[in-house]
């Protein structure tokens, strides 16, 4: 049911970039495409199903949905530069600087933010400019300096830092990193609608640590033809991560107990609320 109905959000939000980006032309297009197809789509997922939680119809939060996703896809871009992570493949594919060059994924990365920020200021995406205000606003503060770009030089820093991060250290980072873009798809569903945003985004923070904490666990324990990324490069780099400061047992417990948590702050939705139920567990039992 859970899978039925992620891969059906996977296809809507994929269907609405074509349509989106189908307009576009010049020699960044295509790679804006091409970073955009694939994925698990979760952070989409999160979009859609919090705003069926609270009224928001379809045709609305499409476009939030899109827009994380494009966010997401920018920042992978960027992070595969030979200057951030440096790695040939991603999502089982040729990064985009190996597929093109180092220029057309920087400019890519660039325009697939720009169009993000475009479909959440776009009268489809919501008839009340204040609420598109809104989502324009939470979403730079998410994915900014102190948010994910935040996160991302945090984890640069690290691979030259002196000594290795500590357990909170590392938090602080992902919850930048990793979390903040997470927590703002949850939460774009009742900030739609102008409802609380608490049990949301109480949810997001625990599932964001502990999607992290899962990815460690796979850097570790994976097989890289599933991932279609390459793994063990923490560890070939000598950084902290959960892994290594909790022990393999010891972060699976971690993540275990985050994600009981998350399902605890949904308890004010009752069933309604099952399908982000079962996309917390899917957070620690994916392989890829």
């Amino acid at each position: 049911m859970f899978r039925a109905r992620l891969d059906d959000v996977a296809a809507q939000v994929q269907a609405h970039l074509d349509d989106v980006m189908a307009p576009l032309e010049g020699p960044v297009a295509p790679a804006m495409r091409y970073t955009c197809q694939g994925g698990k789509r979760l952070r989409a997922f999160l979009v859609m199903e919090g705003a069926r939680l609270h009224g928001v119809p379809p045709a609305q939060a499409i476009w939030p949905a899109a827009a994380i996703e494009m966010v997401h896809a920018y920042s992978l871009v960027h992070d595969d530069l030979p200057c951030m992570d440096d790695d040939d493949l991603r999502r089982g594919r040729p990064t985009v600087h190996i597929k093109w060059d180092e220029g057309t994924a920087v400019l890519a990365g660039d325009a697939l933010q720009t169009l993000a920020f475009e479909c959440l200021a776009r009268p489809e995406c919501h008839r009340d400019p204040a609420v598109r205000a809104d989502l324009v606003l939470t979403m730079a503060q998410a994915a900014g300096a102190q948010g994910m770009v935040l996160g991302q030089a945090l984890d640069i820093a690290a691979e030259t830092a002196a000594t290795p991060l500590t357990l909170d250290q590392i938090i602080a980072l992902q919850d930048g990193k990793t979390g903040a873009l997470i927590q703002w798809s949850a939460t774009a569903g009742p900030l739609m609608a102008r409802a609380d945003t608490a049990p949301l985004r109480h949810y997001a923070q625990a599932l964001g640590l502990a999607f992290q904490i899962a990815d460690d666990i796979l850097d570790v324990t994976g097989n890289e033809d599933i991932a279609g990324k390459r793994l063990q490069k923490d560890a070939d780099a000598g950084k902290a991560t959960f892994v290594s400061l909790l022990g393999l047992a010891g972060a699976q417990q971690r993540a275990s107990d985050l994600i009981d948590r998350a399902i605890v702050a949904l308890s004010v939705y009752g069933p309604e609320a099952d399908s982000l139920r079962d996309a917390a567990r899917f957070v620690i039992a994916r392989d890829s």
